[in-house]
């Protein structure tokens, strides 16, 4: 088309204002399509919008109920474990034990006894064999692998714990320390205690703590029924020592006297050890500057019979007394607790003692 011929057609043509005539030449980037047009072609040249997406959740409580139902149920399960002395057989899902504990993924990859391909796609078909297990202990920690939620008493709670640890599930160690804290017990702080040192669970363990300061600080009685439990008695020479270093202990350090040498004993006849060898890291806490020299001598006459305290100990003790003072003694050894009952040569005892 010529010029000419372009300039007529334009200036015809109804979107041109009448009162501007079309230039002899446009520029490379002017378009000769209406406005409309112009916005269509962009919109042809930007990228197409990515189609949404979204994660939605349906209902979690029928979900887990639905994977409740193939806990221990041998329609589709493909492994087998046989539980505890009482043998009892568990039967469960490979997929979900592997994909849920790293453990449990190990065990269900090992290649068969007698393979020679340590590689061998061939899981696996068991029974697999556990009996240092209780069966309920070992069925909640299946029933936390399929629902995310476990089932807990207090006589299988400790149990479901060193489980949880021993099998890296850091989610149930969670609730079973939850569970403990909730309910603990006069019969069960000493075990829980020894559990939580055990397994290096620092809150739990400072809970037992405060439980038996704050059990202790109601009535001597309490301290009395801690002493009696079989937890007490079979707590390891760390943790006693470790309860004993409580300044907050309700309780008279002749009775903490009494209660070390009645566990060094039950200790002695466990372990098949000297009554001085089990007791040596215990009996460096018990105060004994704080007895009076009256108590200090009955003291040497039971010790006379078991051994109980180092003479050193004792000797520490009598040299306060005659120096009427603390010094060359540990300063934690002269300080009361709060259960401490009051002697005339506390004051001496300063500033130690308040």
């Amino acid at each position: 088309m010529g010029r000419a011929v372009r300039r007529s057609v334009l200036a015809s043509s109804p979107g041109w204002p009448a009162s501007r005539q079309p230039p002899d030449s446009l520029p490379p980037s002017c378009s000769l399509l209406p406005p409309a047009c112009s916005s269509f072609r962009r919109s042809l040249r930007q990228p197409m919008a990515g189609p949404c997406s979204a994660r939605l959740q349906g209902d979690v409580a029928a979900f887990s109920a639905a994977l409740r139902t193939l806990v221990n149920n041998p329609q589709f399960s493909d492994v087998m474990f046989v539980v505890g002395q009482e043998q009892q057989k568990v039967f469960a899902h490979r997929c979900v034990l592997a994909c849920r504990c790293q453990a449990f993924h190990g065990m269900l990859s090992q290649a068969p006894v007698g393979s020679q391909d340590s590689s061998s796609s061939v899981p696996p078909q068991g029974p697999f064999i556990l009996g240092n297990v209780q069966p309920e202990v070992f069925l909640a920690v299946i029933e936390f692998l399929y629902t995310n939620s476990v089932t807990l008493n207090s006589h299988i709670a400790l149990e479901v714990l060193t489980s949880s640890v021993e099998y890296g599930l850091q989610d149930l160690c969670k609730l079973c320390v939850k569970f403990i804290k909730d309910t603990l017990s006069v019969e069960q702080v000493c075990e829980a205690l020894q559990a939580a040192v055990t397994y290096g669970q620092v809150d739990l363990q400072q809970h037992c703590l405060a439980f038996i300061e704050g059990s202790t600080a109601h009535a001597v009685v309490c301290w009395q029924a801690v002493v009696r439990t079989q937890g007490f008695r079979e707590l390891s020479d760390v943790v006693l020592a470790r309860v004993l270093r409580s300044d907050r202990l309700a309780v008279d350090e002749l009775d903490l006297v009494q209660a070390v040498r009645e566990w060094a004993h039950v200790s002695s006849a466990v372990l098949e050890r000297p009554v001085p060898e089990v007791a040596a890291l215990p009996v460096r806490e018990l105060r004994l500057p704080l007895l009076a020299p009256s108590e200090l001598v009955t003291l040497e006459s039971y010790n006379q019979q078991d051994l109980l305290i180092p003479v050193e100990n004792i000797a520490a003790a009598w040299r306060a007394h005659a120096l009427r003072k603390g010094s060359g003694v540990p300063s934690r050894l002269c300080r009361p607790r709060r259960g401490t009952r009051p002697r005339d040569h506390h004051r001496h005892l300063e500033p130690h003692a308040k």
